[in-house]
């Protein structure tokens, strides 16, 4: 089921955001799979930026999963991720994690992730 709050949102900037595009951009071969739900005030305010940073750096939809919890943060992946926070992202490769963000960073998702892509 998708998510209502990974509508990208339309006044995101990528200009402003260059390098996180551009890094997000050279892991194609990277999956994200989000989980969270529209219930949720993170989610609400976190996602739609992400989203926006997903469609500027042209990632596939086949490439990103959305998941949404349940108010007892219960739903598929969730034990096995050890999902606590929403959002969390996992990003994987290979089906390997390769970085994941917790809804308690204090950077923006599309930031937090692709810095950690970088390393």
């Amino acid at each position: 089921m998708a998510l209502e709050t990974m509508a990208p949102n339309p006044v995101w900037d990528a200009d402003a955001y260059d390098e996180t595009v551009a890094t997000l951009q050279a892991n194609e071969d990277a999956t994200y799979t989000i989980w969270g739900a529209d219930w949720c005030k993170d989610c609400r305010s976190q996602l739609p930026n992400f989203g926006a940073a997903l469609d500027a750096a042209d990632i596939a939809d086949e490439q990103i999963e959305h998941i949404a919890v349940d108010r007892d943060k219960q739903g598929p992946g969730v034990e096995e991720y050890g999902i606590e926070y929403i959002p969390t992202v996992v990003v994987e490769r290979d089906g390997e994690e390769i970085a994941r963000f917790v809804e308690s960073e204090d950077i923006p998702i599309a930031v937090y992730l692709a810095e950690q892509l970088s390393e």
